[in-house]
């Protein structure tokens, strides 16, 4: 079993078991406290209804950020292209270093999308880093034998590589608070609670139709949330195209 299921599993069996214990309690209260239990149902629906907009807002957060993410993307993707084209703008022998150095940068970002391997990502952005210092230092002398013009338009569209590179970083640190989570999290176990405790009598499917539905939608939101997470992810299509592009031979 995979981590994320392991934590859909331990999620289910959590919220049933708050509502179990909110079964038990009931079953222990008194007849006197029937009517002081009945007053539980206002709370019930308040906190069902907190639980739903916490939901929502939620997932609108989390769909964002990947809509963003997958946007980041496509950018990247354009800048290294356009850049790549306005290097034949250079002499023979500095358009061929820079076309070479583009081409291993690019392999760093289709790494850095399709790594699932937390621990290789600071060696990715340590190469990463170090190839856009090659490539800044090369367009650099590079363009010191071109017009004025065309030392604009390198100059912009390598500044472009980099600042599409520090926006995909951004959006991919740019997470659902802990503190949303873990409201989130007490406000399901509370509403667990509070259904087997105003509960008239021990129903299992009754107990368990809030606690799967909330685990699958919150591990729906962590998945969009998570931008190395399974099954949904960013994947480079338009980087991966690219690549095939400059090197249609391979």
């Amino acid at each position: 079993m995979s981590f994320s299921l392991l934590k859909l599993a331990v999620s289910i069996v959590a919220l049933v078991i708050s509502a179990k214990v909110g079964d038990v309690l009931r079953r222990r209260a008194s007849q006197s406290k029937e009517d002081s239990r009945d007053d539980f149902g206002v709370v019930l629906a308040g906190t069902l209804t907190l639980l739903g907009l916490l939901i929502g807002f939620s997932f609108s957060m989390a769909i964002s950020r990947y809509d963003l993410r997958k946007a980041n993307e496509l950018t990247e993707a354009n800048a290294i292209a356009v850049e790549y084209a306005r290097a034949d703008l250079l002499a023979a022998g500095d358009a061929a270093r820079v076309h070479e150095l583009l081409k291993e940068y690019l392999d760093q970002r289709v790494l850095f999308y399709t790594m699932r391997d937390e621990r290789s990502i600071p060696r990715i952005e340590t190469d990463t880093l170090q190839l856009q210092k090659e490539l800044w230092s090369t367009i650099r002398s590079a363009v010191a034998s071109v017009p004025p013009q065309r030392e604009g338009l390198l100059l912009t569209g390598m500044s472009d590589v980099f600042i599409a590179q520090r926006s995909t970083e951004a959006a991919w640190w740019n997470r659902i608070p802990l503190a949303a989570w873990a409201m989130i999290g007490a406000t399901s176990i509370g509403c667990s609670f509070l259904i087997g405790y105003r509960a008239r009598r021990t129903d299992w499917l009754v107990f368990s139709v809030m606690p799967v539905s909330v685990t699958i939608a919150v591990f729906l939101i962590a998945d969009l949330d998570s931008p190395r997470g399974d099954p949904i992810r960013v994947i480079p299509q338009n980087l991966i195209s690219l690549s095939h592009d400059l090197r249609p031979n391979q």
